[in-house]
């Protein structure tokens, strides 16, 4: 489906760049995201999810989310998860962001900060009209 060259000594990881083909930006720290929790939207052949989609939260996306068996706004601290709340940015799944688009829930998305990888999911035109600019 994509390269998977190690990058950066650090095997399985496919190079950090985003939609846009540029260097990949962060997406949150606070909440701490991402596969690998680094903070961004990186990706390999363990995250067979693609949480790769650098989203800004809402209502709307969090119900729709929660509606579909995935619960992102209920905390969990036994896995050190205190919940997202509308306008948190995380990395999310390009195939739940395509169910979201779908059904006209996606959330804005962070294109600077979304991992390239996205693209064999969801075509640039769909992320340009839901983006965002990092502030």
């Amino acid at each position: 489906m994509f390269d998977q060259t190690p990058e950066q000594g650090r095997p399985g990881r496919v190079p950090s760049i985003n939609v846009l083909g540029t260097a990949l930006r962060p997406c949150s720290v606070e909440p701490l995201t991402g596969f690998y929790r680094d903070g961004c939207c990186n990706t390999g052949r363990e995250d067979v999810g693609l949480h790769t989609v650098c989203v800004v939260m809402t209502t709307e996306f969090l119900a729709f989310s929660k509606a579909h068996g995935n619960d992102l706004s209920t905390p969990m601290p036994q896995f050190g998860f205190a919940g997202l709340r509308p306008g948190d940015r995380w990395c999310l799944c390009a195939v739940r962001w395509k169910e979201a688009l779908d059904a006209g829930a996606a959330p804005q998305v962070v294109l600077e900060a979304t991992h390239a990888v996205t693209l064999h999911v969801v075509s640039l035109d769909d992320l340009k009209k839901h983006a965002v600019k990092l502030q």
